[in-house]
């Protein structure tokens, strides 16, 4: 690289995508993929003025695409995980007693703990999302419930429960990178994320009184009658759920904990269902279909139930990935992120500017990358030495970098997490944003926290 980019040259790549994308997007549905190389091409342009050729982009693309690999793995074992309960009964059985038990009323409140909990206890929102989350937006569209209501308290339930928990990536990268204890790191996050989520319970509490919904009670008896006659619900269709529970408290990575756990259900669903043993490996690879059944008959309302998963399912949101992270391999290669950040955090003059800027530098980066990991390692590596500096303990940082990423990745229409809880949950960004309440209300926690000092803990020599 000959030269540094010029502040406008660097920010414009940002200005430049927020414009393709808002525009293309929401105006005239181009798909997400092709305006990001959009784009790209423009950051490619910025990236030559500054002196760089097209093999130092490969290399920035190459570098940003293999930080994208587990992720990458992750997503294709949902996919395999969903297609392997779906054949086992075990998402339908979730739906099952979900349609048997759930009220109306407090359905919105429900959705966001029982997400919660699935998350806390998997380490990974994705996973939730697409099992749990398919489960409960399923029900709550039997239930007559508003789909982005749903959708939002759902994602904002898997969303919080990745952030507790000591299992999650992010959680632990976000430690990692400031050099905090990992359990001092959540204990920090729950000043914001507690109260942001009594705030959003509070909301979908009088959410759910005003929003009874228009239940069918025989079209839910007949989808009832339906399950039960596919599937032999009992106690081992549950079985693929506590495999991969037991799996991650003996701390075994997310990936193979998955595959145990979809192999647990290929068994089931050939013991216990009497499916053709073929068919489960089948349903891994291009999901789960009604004909695998057996059944003659299966009614529309069932199909969109559970005809779901496999690896192929998945493609697009891989696709979006490459394309997502060849703009921020090439801004970033290009010195673009490095001259923002550090313009940024020039106007640092106390603490609450310094976490202002923390969650302003955040929120930038991650809407132009559209992935956590980039901003907790950006953001995390410039500010660690300012927190020091003004004699504040590293967990402040650690929190505010998940409340300004973490926290607001799925609200990016263009991000991987915003593109792949619309496609799972087949609810757009639009529909769910201001339903998913904590995870907007946690970065305003932030700022409020740095210029009150509430929460804010000092360094401990």
């Amino acid at each position: 690289m000959k030269r540094k980019p010029t502040f406008l040259e660097a920010i414009s790549t940002i200005i430049v995508m927020v414009i393709v994308v808002t525009i293309g997007f929401v105006k005239f549905n181009i798909p997400i993929q092709v305006l990001l190389l959009i784009a790209s091409t423009y950051a490619a342009f910025i990236a030559m003025r500054v002196g760089l050729k097209w093999k130092d982009l490969e290399e920035g693309i190459t570098h940003r695409l293999t930080t994208a690999m587990p992720a990458i793995f992750i997503i294709l074992a949902v996919g395999i995980i969903v297609g392997s309960w779906m054949y086992a009964g075990t998402v339908p059985a979730l739906i099952y007693y979900g349609l048997k038990f759930l009220n109306p009323s407090y359905f919105l409140i429900s959705a966001f703990i029982i997400s919660a909990i699935c998350s806390l206890a998997t380490g990974t929102a994705w996973g939730s999302a697409s099992t749990a989350g398919i489960a409960l937006i399923s029900i709550g569209s039997q239930l007559g419930i508003n789909q982005g209501m749903a959708a939002g308290a759902i994602i904002a339930g898997a969303v919080f429960g990745d952030k507790m928990s000591p299992l999650s990536d992010t959680t632990n990268l976000a430690a990692l990178v400031t050099k905090v204890n990992i359990f001092s790191h959540i204990r920090a996050m729950m000043w914001t994320t507690i109260p942001a989520s009594i705030i959003g319970l509070i909301v979908w509490f009088f959410a759910g009184l005003n929003s009874q919904g228009n239940v069918n009670t025989k079209q839910i008896k007949v989808l009832l009658n339906e399950l039960s006659s596919i599937y032999n619900i009992n106690f081992f269709v549950w079985i693929p759920l506590i495999v991969i529970i037991i799996c991650l408290i003996f701390k075994i990575s997310t990936v193979p904990s998955m595959l145990v756990s979809a192999l647990s259900a290929i068994l089931i669903g050939k013991f216990n269902n009497g499916f053709k043993f073929v068919d489960g490996f089948k349903a891994t690879f291009d999901g789960f279909t009604s004909s695998m059944t057996g059944h003659s008959h299966v009614t529309e309302n069932a199909k969109t139930l559970i005809e779901q998963g496999g690896m192929m399912s998945m493609t697009q949101i891989i696709v979006t990935i490459f394309c997502g992270y060849a703009f921020a391999g090439i801004v970033e290669k290009s010195g673009c992120l490095d001259v923002m950040l550090q313009t940024v955090a020039k106007g640092v003059k106390s603490v609450g500017t310094l976490v202002l800027i923390t969650v302003l530098s955040s929120l930038m980066l991650v809407f132009a990358a559209g992935v956590a990991s980039i901003v907790i390692i950006m953001v995390g590596v410039l500010m660690k030495d300012m927190f020091e500096d003004m004699n504040l303990d590293r967990s402040n940082l650690s929190r505010t970098l998940e409340d300004s990423s973490t926290m607001v990745l799925p609200l990016i229409p263009w991000g991987t997490s915003g593109i792949y809880y619309a496609q799972q949950l087949g609810v757009s960004v639009d529909q769910f944003f201001i339903w998913a309440v904590p995870c907007y209300l946690c970065a305003i926690l932030a700022i409020i926290y740095g210029f009150t000092g509430i929460g804010i803990r000092k360094k401990i020599n």
